[in-house]
């Protein structure tokens, strides 16, 4: 092997990852895997002989050895790192989506110009065999005029608890839609879900596009479903097209041509004629992938799923989320920019009842029966459950969830992120009597941003929930609790340390020591009884 050609660091060698890293390898261009979990990068140790194993990203950016790197890690990292890379003069590989903002993804897009490097997405369907052949199809007229488009898939898991399935599975089917659509981004875009697992965040959607040529497409995606499916489906005037992906290879393409007539000119009728299998080479399209993106550093040319690619599939994506919040609205794209056809004003259910003069931002939800007083505060994209009550003297800040029965009195000020669980407490005084006006004796509360506060558990009144904390259900806290604290217990103690994203720490209560956070890759650093949390090192 020519050890010159080894140049590319992979980025995250977990799920994904080990995929890529295999292809890597196997076309003799894996230099390094960097990833922050030691235990995953011991799995390496037999059959990636040679192969570098670093947990630090620094050391890949500042290794001139390294010329190209590809980045498989979750994808609320993926600016972050891929701009570093850039920055650092390495040719980058993105796994999609190419992020999650759309600002931040033209800012990469410029950024990549700018440098003069190459900046890839990997939209892997575009490197299938049976989807290039599909694209053969259209361009000879096989098909002949499009119609529309549909596409299904569907799997039993992998289930996610932050991510939906609609950014999870769609961005494959929304950039091959877009690719057999000539490269155009739709009109307007419809997105309706459900979620049954966990509080908003969608199992299934069911997405339309509408293009301005008349070309309708509508993709299917779910993880709560008993079987695999992965099938694409294009409807023509001439004929119609099966992709699935579950098929063995001589069956995975097949061509319905001719599949109606015209009885006197104006009478459809069903040509029932038998499917046609489409020969395809059996290449693997994620080798494909990674030899595209080999290729195009070496000759210098813009890859196929350049970043531009993976900016139009973004904007879909964001309109398409955009669209789901609001139930379904049709959200209208122009170029770059989205917006939504009606506003995005709060929803308040005819049952609820909001007093005059309450301040409720945009996009938030007020379910059965809740009771918003008038000099209440409530920030953006938050959701009030059933039953809820909200007193005059408070504040809530943005996308804060507060489930079914609980009140928040006076005093009490939310941050943005907080989650209120079902029957939770909230005292406002210390000593309450029914024939006793202690309404000058209310205490403050604060709660921080990103605590968790569990089912049934009581907050007495007077204290501070810190950033990110994670009160037990059923806990009763009667004293400040500090940052990513977790505590249970009548009263609450303190048992250990919980991440942002929600996972218990590996640190003792005090002391000195360091973890990492295994889905993210944040460090926290414990230095007596305080923690810090530090993002990965982009």
């Amino acid at each position: 092997m020519d050890e010159s050609n080894r140049d590319l660091a992979l980025v995250g060698a977990g799920y994904w990852g080990k995929n890529l890293a295999r292809n890597f390898r196997d076309l003799g261009s894996l230099h390094t895997l960097c990833d922050t979990n030691p235990e995953i990068l011991q799995s390496y140790r037999e059959g990636y002989e040679g192969v570098q194993l670093v947990t630090d990203y620094d050391r890949v950016l500042s290794n001139p050895d390294i010329r190209k790197i590809a980045i498989a890690a979750p994808a609320a990292l993926h600016f972050r790192l891929a701009a570093a890379a850039i920055k650092a003069g390495k040719d980058v590989f993105v796994e999609k989506p190419i992020c999650l903002d759309l600002a931040e993804g033209e800012s990469l897009v410029q950024l990549a110009k700018n440098q003069d490097r190459i900046l890839m997405v990997g939209h892997l369907l575009h490197y299938h065999p049976c989807i290039q052949k599909l694209k053969e199809l259209i361009a000879d007229g096989s098909i002949g005029k499009l119609h529309y488009i549909t596409s299904n898939r569907l799997n039993l898991g992998k289930f996610r608890r932050e991510e939906n399935a609609l950014w999870s599975f769609a961005p494959h089917d929304i950039s091959v839609i877009l690719g057999l659509a000539g490269n155009t981004s739709p009109d307007s875009v419809a997105c309706h879900g459900g979620h049954y697992l966990t509080a908003n965040v969608a199992d299934t959607t069911l997405t339309v596009l509408n293009f301005q040529s008349g070309l309708k497409a509508h993709f299917y995606v779910s993880w709560l479903n008993p079987f695999k499916e992965q099938k694409l489906t294009v409807v023509g005037s001439n004929g119609m097209a099966v992709f699935d992906d579950t098929k063995p290879w001589d069956e995975k393409l097949i061509l319905f041509e001719q599949y109606l007539t015209w009885e006197h000119g104006y009478i459809p009728t069903p040509n029932r004629k038998k499917a046609t299998a489409i020969n395809v080479i059996q290449n693997e399209p994620l080798k494909e992938e990674c030899q595209h993106f080999l290729t195009c550093c070496n000759d210098r040319r813009l890859p196929q799923t350049d970043g531009l690619e993976g900016m139009r599939v973004l904007n879909v994506l964001q309109a398409a989320q955009q669209s789901l919040d609001s139930k379904g609205h049709v959200v209208s794209i122009n170029g770059k920019s989205i917006h939504l056809s009606e506003e995005k004003a709060p929803v308040i259910h005819s049952t609820a009842i909001v007093d005059d003069g309450a301040k409720i931002g945009e996009s938030t939800r007020v379910w059965h029966f809740a009771h918003v007083c008038g000099g209440a505060e409530i920030g953006k994209e938050c959701s009030l459950g059933q039953n809820v009550f909200i007193g005059n003297k408070v504040q809530i800040g943005s996308r804060v969830k507060i489930q079914n029965n609980v009140s928040v009195y006076d005093e009490i000020t939310l941050e943005d992120e907080v989650f209120c669980g079902p029957s939770m407490v909230f005292t406002n005084v210390y000593n309450p009597r029914s024939a006793l006006n202690r309404k000058a004796e209310y205490k403050k509360t604060w709660v921080k941003k990103g605590a968790t506060l569990g089912a049934n558990c009581t907050i007495v009144c007077g204290i501070t929930i810190g950033q990110n904390a994670f009160i037990g259900a059923g806990a009763v806290v009667n004293k400040d609790v500090p940052d990513y604290a977790l505590m249970v217990g009548v009263p609450a103690k303190q048992i250990g340390w919980m991440s942002a994203h929600g996972e218990q720490l590996n640190l003792p209560l005090t002391g000195n020591s360091e973890t990492t956070c295994p889905h993210t890759g944040d460090r926290y650093k414990l230095t007596e009884n305080t923690i810090e949390r530090h993002p990965p090192t982009p």
